[in-house]
């Protein structure tokens, strides 16, 4: 396993765990920082092991982070016009 395979185990490891304390402001200021951190890693797996397991890894982030990207998503959909 590559260094950077590892680091992306060990950020999954740790938003598991920060997804289990409890928060006031609905776990907001963590995913900030999941996502401040995860994409120089993304970069990291990508460069050293490829597309495939950079898009594997980028899924795996997806999955721990989907209130944000819902989010994102309804945001963008209401700013191009495809809005609710």
């Amino acid at each position: 396993m590559t260094l950077s395979l590892f680091l992306a185990c060990v950020w999954a490891v740790a938003a598991n765990v920060l997804a289990m304390l409890p928060s006031r402001d609905n776990h907001w200021r963590r995913a900030y920082l999941l996502i401040g951190s995860g994409l120089p890693l993304l970069v990291y797996v990508v460069w050293e092991n490829g597309p495939w397991i950079g898009l594997i890894v980028l899924l795996a982030g997806m999955s721990i982070l989907r209130w944000p990207l819902r989010y994102l998503w309804r945001w963008l959909r209401v700013r191009l016009g495809f809005g609710e």
